[in-house]
């Protein structure tokens, strides 16, 4: 299956001209949500959770296949896919995952209440809901340690956190430059390979 997806001969995006006026159409259900959310509100508000759910799972497969749209018409080859460069994004994407997850599950296993202080004004009611959840709560910590964009919210107020949250930043900064890194030596190699 995945040598047919290579081997394609149709692409719906051929051209730049055509990419930049189809991709924005990704955007097109979110007017369908729109008039769903204003005329079945209620509906709307008992489904909320799974709703947003489904969007970022179509968010996601949407950005894989524009990736791979663009992929093919700024590199002017004749094939359809970089399997190397879906790969590397591919690594680099469970990389980023498994690091995310393991530092989740430490933050879990040792409490996240007890590792972070929240510095904000919940609702007994939210806080309550979010004691409930402290998974979700210790993936999300990492998922915003990792990106370095440190919400603010979730203050380490232990040592062994502290030190958690700093290697975790590091890491996350030093493998956006290893990435991008891997790319351009893919690239050099396939030049270098090409020309023999």
């Amino acid at each position: 299956m995945l040598k047919r997806f290579v081997e394609r001969k149709k692409r719906y995006i051929v051209s730049e001209g055509s990419a930049f006026f189809l991709m924005p159409l990704v955007l097109l259900p979110l007017l369908f949500e729109y008039y769903f959310h204003n005329d079945y509100k209620n509906y709307f508000n008992a489904h909320k959770d799974a709703i947003v759910l489904v969007n970022v799972a179509y968010i996601v497969i949407a950005r894989f296949l524009m990736l791979d749209s663009a992929v093919y018409i700024f590199s002017r080859s004749k094939h359809h896919v970089h399997l190397a460069l879906i790969q590397i994004v591919l690594l680099y994407l469970e990389v980023t995952l498994i690091t995310i997850f393991y530092f989740a599950a430490v933050f879990y296993l040792f409490d996240p209440f007890t590792l972070f202080h929240l510095n904000s004004d919940f609702s007994p009611q939210t806080l309550a809901l979010i004691k409930k959840h402290d998974f979700v709560l210790s993936l999300y910590i990492s998922t915003v340690t990792f990106t370095t964009l440190g919400s603010g919210d979730w203050i380490p107020q232990t040592m062994p956190a502290m030190i958690a949250v700093v290697s975790e930043v590091i890491l996350g900064v030093v493998q956006g430059g290893v990435f991008v890194a891997i790319v351009i030596y893919a690239h050099q190699n396939k030049s270098l390979y090409t020309k023999k």
